[in-house]
Parts: structure tokens; sequence; C-alpha cells
């Protein structure tokens, strides 16, 4: 004996509410791509934060080595590029998943403040590469002390 269910058709349907947020669910956990040499490679995923001297900015860069990439502040954009070079294409292998990415990348950040571009550092640690800004004296916190009378 089967049990028969009634089919309701406004039930499978998704409200135009849950279509946009489903929209918005995938477009935030789904990374930002960009295409490079016939493969699509993420954008590097960065942290930002400012101290009362710096800028400091990490960014996650896997598989790559410090010389292929490159750091450059214009203005106020800081620039992130470089190349993740393919390391092996074996004709006779039958992938039954290839996750790993590789190409050009590049990520472009606006900074949050003035800083001393020529004083920058980066280091390059695990995969992870961590920019100190100075900031411009100007842009620096000031210390106004009230004098009493």
């Amino acid at each position: 004996m089967s049990n028969l269910i009634r089919w309701e058709p406004a039930r499978e349907m998704m409200t135009l509410r849950e279509a946009m947020d489903r929209l918005f669910d995938d477009a935030l956990t789904q990374p930002l791509r960009l295409s490079g040499n016939g493969n699509a490679w993420s954008v590097p995923a960065i942290d930002m934060y400012q101290t009362d001297n710096e800028v400091v900015v990490k960014a996650s860069i896997p598989g790559v080595k410090a010389e292929e990439v490159q750091i450059n502040v214009t203005g106020e954009i800081l620039t992130i590029k470089g190349e993740v070079r393919q390391k092996e294409e074996t004709k006779e292998k039958a992938y039954h998943i290839r996750e790993q990415r590789w190409g050009m990348f590049e990520r472009s950040v606006a900074l949050p403040t003035e800083v001393i571009a020529d004083k920058a550092r980066a280091e390059f640690e695990n995969g992870v590469v961590t920019i100190t800004l100075p900031k411009a004296e100007e842009a620096k916190p000031k210390t106004i002390t009230i004098k009493t009378k």
C-alpha cells in the first residue's frame, strides 16, 4: 500500500525573498574569481587593520613564492598581484576533483588613510604576506592637552 501525497505547486515554489536570500548567500560565500591563463584563481583574501601609527594588510596567497608577488601603493590604493604557476600537467591523469588554482591574480584595496609608501615593509611567511604601511604624520592621531586656568 502506498501513501498518496497531494501535490501543491505553491508549496514547492520559492518566494522572491527566499530566492534573493539564496542569491546573496551564494554570492557572499563563494569567493570572487578572476580568470587567468585559462584557469580561474580566487583573488587573495585579506585582513586590514590600523593602529595609531600604521596600516597593516595581511593577504593569503598560498602556493606563491615571495619573488612572484608584486605590491604597489598608488595614492590611496594598495595593489597585490602575482602568479601561481601550474605545478604539473600530465595528460594521462583522469582527475576526479581538481580545485588547485593557477594563473594570474590581482587585488586592489583602498587604504583607510594616507601612508608613507617609501617606508612600507612586507614579510612573507606560510603563504601569508603581511604589509605594514606607516601612516603619514598628518594622518596620525594628535593629542591635545587642555590647560586649566
